[in-house]
């Protein structure tokens, strides 16, 4: 059933069954039709990937990651400096920090850590290096900032060496600790990746966060970072 009606200029037409519309005009000779959402369905968006897409995504990835070697390799330079009596300076990349820095460089200087701080545990009940040592392993056992996996790989009475993978493809960090000698208690360290020129910040978080978990067992930083 339709319906019309007119003017002099135009016409209009409705189809009640179509659900269609026509509008004509002898002057411009303009025709439009419009039609119901029920006529032309809204197209079809993408699905989103599935969980298994995304494994077997995370997968490939992974082993790319095998293929190319993104782990890197272990700087020779590592350990205490004979020359400085310290751990090793950073590179000029934007992904390192260092206690052996200048507390002016703002990007690579960290401030050490005080197992004994004197306005805390140090003034009342002080720990032995030995004692430290156990805290310092638990909390890095413990404690993976940004789902990266630590590997204690050297271990000797006043030093540690551990290696930091990250969960996709495999990138290497490598971070030290070392227990300087005298009575300030004082533990020096380092955290730099092996490749690339920028971290976003990852090896500060996580110094950041081991930091953290030793104040709560009564360590302390001569400066929060």
């Amino acid at each position: 059933m339709g319906s019309m009606a007119a003017t002099p200029n135009t016409n209009f037409f409705i189809n009640n069954a179509h659900k269609k519309t026509y509008i004509s005009s002898p002057n411009s000779q303009i025709k439009l039709s419009i039609r119901s959402q029920k006529e032309d369905p809204p197209a079809q968006t993408t699905p989103q990937k599935t969980r298994r897409e995304i494994i077997l995504r995370s997968s490939e990835i992974a082993v790319l990651g095998a293929i190319f070697q993104f782990s890197g390799t272990k700087p020779k330079y590592l350990g205490v400096q004979k020359s400085t009596g310290g751990l090793a300076l950073c590179p000029a990349t934007n992904n390192c920090v260092s206690t052996s820095e200048n507390i002016t460089d703002l990007t690579h200087y960290a401030p050490p850590w005080n197992y004994n701080p004197p306005e805390g545990r140090g003034s009342k009940k002080p720990v032995s290096k030995e004692q430290a040592m156990q805290e310092l392993l638990q909390v890095i056992k413990s404690t993976k900032p940004d789902k990266f996996t630590p590997k204690i790989t050297e271990k000797r009475d006043d030093y540690v060496r551990v290696e930091y993978e990250s969960p996709i493809l495999g990138f290497v960090d490598d971070v030290e600790f070392w227990f300087a000698p005298g009575k300030k208690s004082i533990v020096q360290y380092r955290s730099a990746s092996r490749l690339g020129n920028f971290d976003f910040d990852v090896n500060r978080k996580r110094i950041k966060a081991l930091r953290e978990a030793l104040e709560k067992k009564g360590w302390a930083s001569e400066k929060s970072l």
